[in-house]
Protein backbone atom coordinates (compact mmCIF):
# COMPACT_ATOMS: atom_id res chain seq x y z
CA UNK A 1 0.00 0.00 0.00
CA UNK A 2 1.12 3.71 -0.72
CA UNK A 3 0.26 6.11 1.62
CA UNK A 4 -1.61 7.99 -0.75
CA UNK A 5 -4.04 5.43 -1.37
CA UNK A 6 -5.42 6.62 2.35
CA UNK A 7 -6.54 9.81 0.89
CA UNK A 8 -8.51 7.55 -1.14
CA UNK A 9 -10.83 6.85 1.98
CA UNK A 10 -12.01 10.07 3.22
CA UNK A 11 -11.25 13.74 3.61
CA UNK A 12 -10.27 13.01 7.72
CA UNK A 13 -8.09 10.54 9.65
CA UNK A 14 -8.16 10.50 12.65
CA UNK A 15 -5.38 11.14 15.32
CA UNK A 16 -6.86 8.65 18.21
CA UNK A 17 -4.89 8.61 21.64
CA UNK A 18 -6.42 5.80 23.45
CA UNK A 19 -6.20 5.21 27.59
CA UNK A 20 -8.10 2.45 27.82
CA UNK A 21 -7.69 -1.29 25.84
CA UNK A 22 -11.13 -2.16 26.83
CA UNK A 23 -11.98 1.27 24.49
CA UNK A 24 -10.15 0.39 21.61
CA UNK A 25 -12.53 -1.77 19.46
CA UNK A 26 -15.69 0.02 20.43
CA UNK A 27 -14.06 3.10 19.54
CA UNK A 28 -12.87 1.52 16.11
CA UNK A 29 -16.38 0.33 15.54
CA UNK A 30 -17.85 3.86 16.12
CA UNK A 31 -15.65 5.55 13.68
CA UNK A 32 -15.82 2.81 10.73
CA UNK A 33 -19.88 3.34 11.31
CA UNK A 34 -19.43 7.00 10.81
CA UNK A 35 -17.51 6.44 7.51
CA UNK A 36 -14.19 6.65 8.75
CA UNK A 37 -12.15 3.39 8.00
CA UNK A 38 -8.38 4.97 8.01
CA UNK A 39 -7.44 5.44 11.70
CA UNK A 40 -3.95 6.08 13.09
CA UNK A 41 -3.75 4.98 16.80
CA UNK A 42 -0.69 6.94 18.39
CA UNK A 43 2.23 5.20 20.49
CA UNK A 44 1.25 8.13 23.37
CA UNK A 45 -0.12 5.79 25.74
CA UNK A 46 1.08 2.43 27.86
CA UNK A 47 -1.83 0.14 25.71
CA UNK A 48 -1.14 1.55 22.43
CA UNK A 49 0.20 -1.47 21.01
CA UNK A 50 -2.26 -3.28 22.30
CA UNK A 51 -4.76 -1.42 21.08
CA UNK A 52 -3.53 -1.59 17.42
CA UNK A 53 -3.92 -5.13 17.78
CA UNK A 54 -7.37 -5.59 19.11
CA UNK A 55 -8.65 -3.13 16.25
CA UNK A 56 -6.58 -5.16 13.48
CA UNK A 57 -7.83 -8.08 14.68
CA UNK A 58 -11.28 -7.25 15.51
CA UNK A 59 -12.27 -4.31 13.52
CA UNK A 60 -11.61 -5.80 9.70
CA UNK A 61 -13.32 -2.51 7.82
CA UNK A 62 -10.79 -0.57 9.54
CA UNK A 63 -7.46 0.59 7.96
CA UNK A 64 -5.42 0.54 11.60
CA UNK A 65 -2.06 2.76 11.74
CA UNK A 66 0.34 4.21 13.56
CA UNK A 67 0.90 7.27 14.62
CA UNK A 68 4.22 9.08 16.65
CA UNK A 69 6.53 6.40 15.18
CA UNK A 70 9.85 8.16 16.38
CA UNK A 71 12.51 5.16 15.05
CA UNK A 72 12.63 1.53 13.71
CA UNK A 73 12.32 -0.01 17.10
CA UNK A 74 8.53 2.09 16.65
CA UNK A 75 8.27 0.70 13.56
CA UNK A 76 8.95 -2.78 13.84
CA UNK A 77 6.65 -3.23 17.07
CA UNK A 78 3.75 -1.44 14.88
CA UNK A 79 4.19 -4.03 12.43
CA UNK A 80 3.87 -6.94 14.53
CA UNK A 81 0.95 -5.49 16.16
CA UNK A 82 -0.23 -5.50 12.53
CA UNK A 83 -1.18 -2.43 11.32
CA UNK A 84 -1.29 -1.29 7.90
CA UNK A 85 0.93 2.25 7.94
CA UNK A 86 3.06 4.45 9.75
CA UNK A 87 3.19 8.06 11.02
CA UNK A 88 5.72 9.70 12.01
CA UNK A 89 6.00 13.42 13.59
CA UNK A 90 9.41 14.25 12.11
CA UNK A 91 11.04 12.62 9.07
CA UNK A 92 14.82 11.69 9.76
CA UNK A 93 16.57 8.69 7.17
CA UNK A 94 16.22 5.99 9.79
CA UNK A 95 12.98 5.98 10.56
CA UNK A 96 13.10 6.13 6.51
CA UNK A 97 14.76 3.14 5.85
CA UNK A 98 13.25 0.98 8.77
CA UNK A 99 9.98 1.28 7.48
CA UNK A 100 11.24 0.61 3.85
CA UNK A 101 13.22 -2.66 5.48
CA UNK A 102 9.80 -4.14 7.11
CA UNK A 103 7.79 -3.34 3.93
CA UNK A 104 5.77 -0.58 6.63
CA UNK A 105 4.35 2.02 4.25
CA UNK A 106 5.12 5.46 6.24
CA UNK A 107 3.07 8.65 5.76
CA UNK A 108 6.31 11.03 7.81
CA UNK A 109 5.93 14.25 9.30
CA UNK A 110 7.67 17.68 8.15
CA UNK A 111 7.35 21.10 9.05
CA UNK A 112 10.18 22.66 6.85
CA UNK A 113 11.48 23.19 3.17
CA UNK A 114 14.52 21.00 4.00
CA UNK A 115 12.53 18.70 5.93
CA UNK A 116 10.16 17.86 2.42
CA UNK A 117 13.70 18.03 0.80
CA UNK A 118 14.99 15.02 3.03
CA UNK A 119 11.93 12.98 2.99
CA UNK A 120 12.07 13.57 -1.19
CA UNK A 121 15.59 12.31 -1.38
CA UNK A 122 14.93 8.69 0.26
CA UNK A 123 11.45 8.52 -1.68
CA UNK A 124 8.69 9.83 0.01
CA UNK A 125 6.27 12.47 -1.53
CA UNK A 126 3.13 12.03 0.35
CA UNK A 127 4.17 13.66 3.70
CA UNK A 128 2.75 15.00 7.17
CA UNK A 129 2.76 18.47 7.76
CA UNK A 130 2.93 18.90 11.34
CA UNK A 131 1.96 20.85 13.17
CA UNK A 132 0.55 22.18 10.65
CA UNK A 133 -1.17 25.37 12.27
CA UNK A 134 1.55 26.27 14.35
CA UNK A 135 4.06 25.51 11.87
CA UNK A 136 2.64 28.07 9.01
CA UNK A 137 -0.53 26.79 8.13
CA UNK A 138 -2.30 27.21 4.72
CA UNK A 139 -0.33 30.41 3.62
CA UNK A 140 3.13 27.82 4.13
CA UNK A 141 1.27 25.10 2.27
CA UNK A 142 0.49 27.90 -0.68
CA UNK A 143 4.71 28.25 -0.92
CA UNK A 144 5.11 24.67 -0.59
CA UNK A 145 3.58 24.17 -3.73
CA UNK A 146 5.97 26.39 -6.07
CA UNK A 147 9.12 24.54 -5.07
CA UNK A 148 7.37 21.32 -4.05
CA UNK A 149 4.80 20.65 -7.37
CA UNK A 150 5.23 16.98 -6.88
CA UNK A 151 4.44 16.88 -3.14
CA UNK A 152 1.14 15.86 -1.51
CA UNK A 153 0.53 16.57 2.02
CA UNK A 154 -1.17 15.77 5.08
CA UNK A 155 -1.96 18.64 6.92
CA UNK A 156 -1.82 17.32 11.09
CA UNK A 157 -2.24 19.69 14.41
CA UNK A 158 -4.41 21.98 15.70
CA UNK A 159 -7.44 21.74 12.47
CA UNK A 160 -10.84 21.85 13.44
CA UNK A 161 -13.80 20.63 11.65
CA UNK A 162 -14.31 24.40 10.63
CA UNK A 163 -11.22 24.86 9.16
CA UNK A 164 -10.38 21.53 7.81
CA UNK A 165 -12.19 22.32 4.34
CA UNK A 166 -9.90 25.14 3.71
CA UNK A 167 -7.23 22.89 4.02
CA UNK A 168 -8.99 20.09 1.97
CA UNK A 169 -9.30 23.19 -0.54
CA UNK A 170 -5.66 23.04 -1.23
CA UNK A 171 -4.88 21.49 -4.58
CA UNK A 172 -1.51 19.60 -2.61
CA UNK A 173 -3.59 18.68 0.40
CA UNK A 174 -4.74 15.51 -0.30
CA UNK A 175 -6.27 14.49 3.07
CA UNK A 176 -6.35 15.86 6.99
CA UNK A 177 -5.29 14.68 10.25
CA UNK A 178 -7.52 15.37 13.05
CA UNK A 179 -8.23 14.78 16.46
CA UNK A 180 -11.37 16.27 17.07
CA UNK A 181 -13.39 13.30 15.61
CA UNK A 182 -12.32 12.14 19.13
CA UNK A 183 -12.37 14.10 22.09
CA UNK A 184 -11.31 12.75 25.48
CA UNK A 185 -14.13 13.60 27.41
CA UNK A 186 -16.61 11.72 24.72
CA UNK A 187 -14.02 8.48 24.73
CA UNK A 188 -14.04 8.33 28.90
CA UNK A 189 -17.65 8.78 29.13
CA UNK A 190 -17.50 5.68 26.07
CA UNK A 191 -20.36 7.80 23.76
CA UNK A 192 -19.81 6.18 20.99
CA UNK A 193 -23.44 7.41 19.37
CA UNK A 194 -21.16 10.84 19.54
CA UNK A 195 -17.95 9.33 17.96
CA UNK A 196 -20.13 7.75 15.29
CA UNK A 197 -21.95 11.63 14.57
CA UNK A 198 -18.43 13.02 14.41
CA UNK A 199 -17.50 10.90 11.97
CA UNK A 200 -20.45 11.14 9.90
CA UNK A 201 -19.56 15.13 9.48
CA UNK A 202 -15.46 14.76 8.54
CA UNK A 203 -17.12 11.89 5.76
CA UNK A 204 -19.16 14.95 4.59
CA UNK A 205 -16.42 17.38 4.19
CA UNK A 206 -15.53 18.48 0.45
CA UNK A 207 -12.32 17.88 -0.95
Amino acid sequence: MNTLELAAHGPVIPVIVIDRLEDAVPLAEALVAGGVKVLEVTLRTPVALQCMEAIARSVPDAIVGAGTVRNGVDAKAVREAGCHFAVSPGYTPEIGRACQDLGLPLLPGVATASEVMTANADGYHFLKFFPATAAGGIPLLKAFSGPFPDVAFCPTGGITVETAPQFLALPNVKVCGGSWLTPSEVVKARDWAAITRLAQQASALRR
